[in-house]
């Protein structure tokens, strides 16, 4: 079964500012909760673009996973799509989508993922769900902090 998470966050910032963090994938670790262990294995800095590949270390449940995602989209300060190629999921394809607002920049996660094993895995859906909650709030949090100065997540 598919799922879809979506998360919306708005920063009193341009769209000149905030894409290039996402843009230098050395950012990800600053953006990722202590103990979900990410390390990104793929020499930096990463030249990001279109088939772009990314090798990852990450723990989930405090089970250690190899992680390798392609950047499959790539328009600078607009989007971009990342997707698992071999990892925890069995589907997992997050975009990214950067907005002016007025204001500052809205900023837009859609992730669509799908656990393996099924019917099996299925009985792990909700507790997934509620991580991937927790790590994309964390995100925010650490965002609004590289970027704003806010409270440390």
């Amino acid at each position: 079964m598919i799922r879809t998470l979506r998360a919306v966050t708005e920063l009193p910032l341009p769209r000149s500012r905030v894409f290039p963090f996402f843009a230098d994938a050395a950012n990800l670790d600053r953006l990722t909760p202590p103990e979900v262990r990410l390390r990104i294995r793929t020499p930096l800095p990463i030249a990001m673009r279109e088939g772009a590949l990314i090798e990852y270390r990450i723990a989930l449940f405090g089970i250690p996973f190899g992680w390798r995602t392609r950047i499959t989209r790539w328009e600078p300060e607009s989007c971009f799509v990342d997707e698992q190629i071999r990892g925890p999921y069995q589907l997992w394809e997050h975009t990214h989508r950067f907005r002016e607002n007025g204001s500052g920049t809205t900023m837009e996660d859609v992730v669509r993922w799908a656990l393996p094993l099924a019917p099996f895995g299925e009985l792990a859906a909700p507790l997934v769900r509620r991580e991937l909650g927790r790590i994309f709030a964390y995100r925010e949090r650490a965002l609004r902090h590289a970027l704003l100065g806010g409270p440390p997540p």
